[in-house]
C-alpha cells in the first residue's frame, strides 16, 4: 500500500488552502455545467476536484542543501530531463514536460537532488511556462551566487492540445541563461548542446 507524501495528507493545513470551500465551489461549477452529481460514479467528484488541485497547487516544502566548492570545480553540471508538470494560469489545464537545469560553479555547489526539487517548487503553481523558466534561474543565481545558469524547459500544454487550435504533440521550448551560460560563447554552445542532445 502506498501512502501520499506528508505534505499531500496535510493539505487542510497547507497555507491558503480551503478544501471545504474548494469543495463547494468545485460543486458549483459541475452543477453550472450540467453536470448531474446524483450519480454514483460522480457524487464524490467535487471533493475529488478540490484535493486534485490542492495537490498540483501545493509544493514539497523543502531547504537548499550547498557545500563549499573546495575542489575548485569549474566546469558545468548539468541535470537533463527532469521530468515535470504545472498548471496554466490562463486556462487551469496542465502543461507536461522536461526541464534541463544547469549551473557554472562559484564558490558552493548545491545537492543535485534540488535541481530537481526547485523545478518542481516553482511548477506547483498557476504557472506560465516563460515565468517558471526565469524563477527556477533566479532560485539559483540567489542560491548559489554562481558564475552561469542555464534553464531550458519543454512542455506541451494542453489548452493548446485539447482546446482552440488543437495540436497535439506541439512543444513549446524557453530559457534562461545568465552569467557565463550566456555571454561566454564555448559555455553557452556546450550547455546548449548538452539540453539539445536531450531533446532530440
Amino acid at each position: 500500500m502506498t501512502h501520499a507524501p506528508t505534505h499531500l495528507r496535510a493539505l487542510d493545513g497547507a497555507p491558503g488552502v480551503d478544501l471545504a470551500a474548494a469543495e463547494q465551489a468545485a460543486r458549483g461549477l459541475l452543477q453550472a455545467l450540467g453536470v448531474d452529481l446524483a450519480g454514483e460514479g460522480v457524487r464524490e467528484t467535487p471533493r475529488r476536484m478540490a484535493r486534485t488541485y490542492a495537490e498540483l497547487l501545493t509544493p514539497a516544502p523543502f531547504s537548499p542543501t550547498t557545500f563549499p566548492n573546495d575542489g575548485g570545480y569549474d566546469e558545468l553540471v548539468v541535470a537533463t530531463g527532469i521530468p515535470f508538470h504545472s498548471l496554466c494560469e490562463h486556462h487551469l489545464l496542465p502543461f507536461v514536460g522536461v526541464a534541463h537545469v544547469g549551473y557554472l560553479p562559484g564558490e558552493r555547489i548545491i545537492g543535485l537532488s534540488k535541481l530537481a526539487r526547485v523545478v518542481e517548487l516553482f511548477a506547483r503553481s498557476l504557472q506560465v511556462q516563460e515565468r517558471l523558466t526565469t524563477q527556477i534561474a533566479g532560485w539559483l543565481e540567489q542560491q548559489l551566487a554562481p558564475k552561469g545558469v542555464g534553464v531550458v524547459l519543454e512542455a506541451e500544454h494542453l489548452c493548446m492540445s485539447l482546446r482552440g487550435v488543437q495540436k497535439p504533440g506541439a512543444r513549446t521550448v524557453t530559457s534562461a541563461l545568465h552569467g557565463l551560460v550566456r555571454d561566454d560563447p564555448r559555455t553557452r554552445q556546450e550547455f546548449l548542446s548538452l539540453t539539445a542532445d536531450r531533446r532530440g
